[in-house]
């Protein structure tokens, strides 16, 4: 459903992205892993329109779409949960919730569903964005980009700067989507969690894919977290 092919990017005159080749299927959950500054998130700004690339392709369901503005992106089915939360601090969690819901005949998210998966945003709905904790902000977040009822759900560093418990949290909730067939893209530094997670991962190094496969090969891979993934 998801298929980048070359995309290349650049911030100015400093080229970050040299010809990434993902592509992530429905109901697949794949990771985006590398060090930081490698381009993870200059490759999920590329694909929502965030950025514009130099090069490349990116399509959903075989719909070209490279380059185009933010709200297309949405529209085609691409959800994002990005890096750092980004919640509308003026508003209510339930507020938040439904500024960005898309509904219609197929639609699998709503209110109540988001609640039922999250129950601590149910207990907040009347709060404001900026009195959450860290930990509820990021499920707000997700909730959030869920509403837009997405074919694809990306989340930008899913669990960083979040307490143990919160982290778990997060977690359990993302093998609940995947259970429910959901596809998904995660970029996140929580290598042991991500492989009981996803089918399979791609690694990138200075813009660049330096490897690809799936969650047996790369357990059995250990030279891959040695080389690209350990600080």
């Amino acid at each position: 459903m998801l298929q980048v092919e070359g995309l290349m990017a650049s911030y100015g005159d400093s080229r970050v992205l040299f010809g990434i080749d993902l592509h992530v299927a429905r109901g697949e959950v794949v990771t985006l892993l590398g060090r930081n500054g490698m381009g993870k998130t200059t490759t999920v700004r590329s694909v929502f329109g965030l950025l514009r690339p130099r090069a490349g392709r990116v399509s959903i369901d075989g719909r070209d779409l490279t380059g185009a503005a933010p709200h297309l992106v949405a529209r085609a089915g691409l959800g994002l949960v990005p890096e750092g939360r980004q919640v509308f601090a003026p508003l209510t969690v339930e507020e938040n919730l439904i500024a960005t819901a898309r509904g219609g005949p197929r639609a699998k998210w709503s209110l109540p569903q988001v609640y039922a998966l999250f129950p601590r945003l149910h207990e907040r709905r009347r709060n404001m964005g900026d009195q959450l904790s860290g930990g509820e902000q990021q499920m707000l977040a997700i909730g959030r980009a869920l509403m837009t009822n997405p074919a694809l759900l990306v989340l930008d560093e899913a669990t960083e700067g979040l307490a143990p418990l919160i982290r778990e949290e997060i977690w359990s909730c993302l093998r609940h989507l995947k259970d429910r067939g959901e596809a998904i893209l995660v970029i996140d530094k929580n290598i042991e969690a991500l492989t009981r997670l996803a089918d399979r991962h791609v690694v990138i190094e200075k813009g660049r894919v330096v490897w690809t496969g799936t969650t047996p090969e790369l357990i059995a891979t250990p030279d891959v977290k040695t080389r690209f993934l350990n600080v």
